[in-house]
């Protein structure tokens, strides 16, 4: 059990919303206004998204553990307890955070305590580590079972969720697909319709080179008809000289 590093983060994961509300405390004494006060708010949304992610990491390595059998049914549901405190926590340190009332705005060391609960040293204080929390005494298995299947359906709730949103984007990514295709075609038989307007067009292109020649040495053709024509005439008519 020494070795175990589930109690080590849940210890770190505690210290850091005892934290929190502290940055929390400090936040709410300075107005609303100053740079102080904004510098505090960032300080207190960087450390809270921390202290969820340290959070769900808890649960995440719970859930395995009581998976796999590696601790008893009963460490189960002593640790069940103990993550079901900081989820309690969580929500109450959400609360405090957004709660910016001119009558809330100093919590006090009562009040943080009631937040908190007892300090973190408590854990490994003198007497049994593993005894029960007392906010915990009384708590029956069967309760503690409904409650961890109560946050396995809302897991399988957000899963089912996403499954939906990324079929969706599936059948978009599909539907897409499609559109390119056809545009693909289409292009296809344009270029096709182009190819064949070009060769036409270049055919054409040599019929008018042609003509255009033809047309060039037809001018020659009537003056050699008509010389031929001239020596014809001369050659046919008697030349009458003196005798």
């Amino acid at each position: 059990m020494a070795s175990d590093s589930w109690l080590s983060e849940y210890e770190t994961c505690s210290q850091l919303g005892q934290q929190i509300m502290e940055t929390i405390n400090e936040r709410n004494k300075h107005s609303r206004t100053s740079s102080n006060y904004t510098k505090l708010s960032a300080n207190v949304r960087t450390t809270l998204r921390q202290f969820q992610t340290d959070l769900n990491r808890l649960k995440q390595n719970l859930m395995r553990a009581s998976s796999s059998y590696h601790i008893t049914q009963r460490e189960v549901e002593r640790r069940q307890r103990l993550l079901d405190g900081l989820l309690t926590k969580e929500k109450q340190i959400d609360q405090a955070s957004k709660n910016e009332g001119g009558e809330s705005r100093y919590v006090s060391a009562t009040n943080r305590q009631s937040l908190l609960g007892p300090p973190t040293d408590s854990f490994s204080a003198a007497g049994d580590p593993w005894a029960e929390p007392e906010q915990f005494q009384g708590v029956s298995s069967s309760a503690l079972q409904h409650q961890q299947q109560h946050v396995l359906r809302e897991q399988d709730q957000g899963l089912e969720a996403l499954g939906r949103v990324i079929s969706r984007q599936k059948q978009m990514a599909l539907d897409i697909g499609d559109e390119v295709d056809l545009q693909n075609e289409i292009i296809d038989d344009i270029t096709d319709h182009v190819d064949s307007t070009g060769n036409r067009i270049k055919r054409e292109t040599r019929h008018i080179s042609i003509v255009d020649r033809k047309s060039n040495t037809c001018c020659y053709y009537i003056v050699i008809i008509m010389l031929f024509i001239a020596i014809v005439v001369i050659v046919a008519v008697p030349y009458h000289g003196k005798p």
